[in-house]
């Protein structure tokens, strides 16, 4: 028998998304000041923020359509 996840620990899966998505961010600018453009290191490095982007947000549709985590929407003040 399967259970939905808790929101505690998708919480955890989609924190773990954005430290990818930035050590990739890190890791492209440490190729290009390193390697000075003459290698594909950044290139290959920016390509796997991109994926990585891609799957977060695929990752949030999902567990959304799913029910493990709810949206709260803007709270809009009116004067």
């Amino acid at each position: 028998m399967t259970h939905a996840p808790t929101e505690p620990s998708v919480k955890w899966i989609i924190a773990a998304g954005f430290a990818l998505i930035i050590g990739s961010l890190a890791s492209a600018l440490v190729f290009l000041i390193r390697d000075r453009g003459r290698t594909r290191n950044t290139m290959r490095a920016l390509a796997f923020r991109v994926g990585f982007s891609i799957a977060l947000f695929l990752f949030i549709l999902f567990a959304h359509w799913m029910g493990w985590i709810q949206s709260t929407g803007v709270p809009i003040a009116t004067r």
